[in-house]
């Protein structure tokens, strides 16, 4: 569910035209709509409602301020997986009890922020990563408490670079490997074990994969437990996909009831780190129309976004459905919609059907809340575009749009190797 919608032709999020929104801000630019976050969160929340647990939101999909700021108020947590989005989670006011640190490549420094901040706990992902963590508490006179993330080796049947549950790739540690680890980790002063962690992948459009998994921790938790290791927190990652074109996931309902099913009996809390399904339909990306071009082979819509604004569609030839700002009646035409880079790889789609464009007129990049903005870049110099939030009638900058002296900010010009100088 998402409150974007046509209303007399015009595209509105929520009670507001994104053409207002645009005309004010300018283009590109990211819209949210804080009542789809409230209506997606809720129902995470409510679908494992049976069980105790920590719904904390994936802040790599999308971390800006106002967004953590609103979820932290309904109750939300963070996983994050750098000391950037630590700081992010603890500025936006998520308590540091409810911020899980994943990643696999966790620096001292990262680390030693995280123990000082009294996080609730580290994702383990390898032996010299756990070796590093305990190091650093020991430095810190405190105990770190962790969980291990588990590889299960199991297909989520997903893009290869969201794939994360298989051997082959760098996630997590091999489930045969499991239990001396702990049983290692259970003997060193400095680490106190809190969980387990099983995280397969993104954009899942099955329960199957997550059941699978399940099936596996369930019985790596038991065995552990058995061996005297009490465990408080089980994490079953996020990875829950969204409708982007024709796919079907399942509802969180859904989800839960194959999860919970699977999990009966066991006590432990569970941790939820949903990011794509809570963001992703809540957020758009609205692009203005700069050229229609036609080259008798092809054409061209050419709109001021760009693969440094959203870089899916060239990174994992991702399907982000392109609406008009405001709908227009006639044939269609078959037409690329591509940005201003100097890369034939920059488009935001290919051979997709839309009425005829004129320049000045709006588009609408649909299902753009998650790795849309977080993933923007500086390429080709180009500042990175506003976001603004959505509730009810009124909108909000929340971040403002970058100018060319941001794009410039810490650097300076070196006089290292100037002919006068020699």
């Amino acid at each position: 569910m998402d409150l974007f919608s046509y209303r007399d032709h015009e595209f509105f999020c929520e009670a507001v035209p994104v053409a207002n929104i645009a005309k004010k801000v300018g283009t590109p630019c990211y819209v949210y709509s804080a009542g789809t976050l409230r209506s997606h969160f809720r129902a995470f929340d409510e679908a494992f409602s049976p069980w105790p647990r920590l719904v904390c939101f994936a802040v790599k999909a999308c971390g800006n301020l106002a967004v953590l700021d609103l979820l932290a108020s309904l109750g939300a947590g963070a996983d994050i997986v750098s000391g950037g989005e630590l700081f992010r989670a603890l500025l936006a006011g998520i308590p540091p009890k409810r911020i899980v640190y994943s990643g696999v490549g966790k620096t001292e420094r990262e680390i030693g922020d995280a123990l000082s901040a009294g996080i609730l706990m580290f994702n383990v992902e390898s032996i010299p990563e756990l070796e590093t963590i305990r190091r650093v508490a020991r430095r810190l006179k405190t105990r770190a408490p962790v969980s291990f993330r588990v590889n299960p080796d199991v297909d989520a049947g997903t893009h290869p670079y969201i794939s994360t549950g298989l051997r082959k790739n760098k996630f997590g540690i091999p489930a045969e490997q499991v239990i001396t680890v702990y049983r290692n980790a259970a003997q060193m002063d400095e680490i106190e074990i809190v969980g387990i962690d099983c995280h397969i992948g993104s954009q899942l459009t099955t329960v199957d994969p997550f059941v699978d998994a399940m099936k596996r921790i369930r019985r790596l938790a038991e065995e552990i437990e058995e061996a005297g290791i009490r465990l408080r927190y089980l994490d079953i990652g996020g990875g829950l996909g969204v409708r982007y074109r024709d796919e079907t996931p399942p509802s969180p309902k859904e989800y839960a009831e194959g999860i919970l099913e699977v999990l009966s009996g066991l006590s432990q809390t569970l941790i939820l780190e949903p990011g794509r399904a809570m963001a992703a339909n809540a957020g758009v990306l609205i692009t203005r129309v700069l050229y229609v071009k036609d080259t008798g082979e092809k054409r061209f819509a050419i709109v001021d976004a760009a693969m440094n604004d959203l870089a899916r569609p060239s990174l994992y030839g991702a399907y982000h459905e392109i609406v008009p700002g405001r709908k227009k009646d006639g044939p269609l035409q078959v037409m690329d919609v591509v940005g201003p880079i100097c890369e034939t790889g920059d488009f935001l789609a290919r051979d997709r059907e839309l009425p005829p464009l004129g320049p000045k007129e709006l588009l609408v990049v649909k299902t753009a809340g998650a790795y849309g903005f977080s993933m923007s870049s500086n390429y080709n110099a180009r500042p990175r575009a506003a976001e603004v939030l959505v509730d009810g009638d009124r909108f909000e900058v929340v971040r403002r749009r970058e100018t060319y002296r941001d794009l410039v900010r810490g650097e300076r010009i070196s006089t290292i190797g100037r002919e006068e100088d020699k």
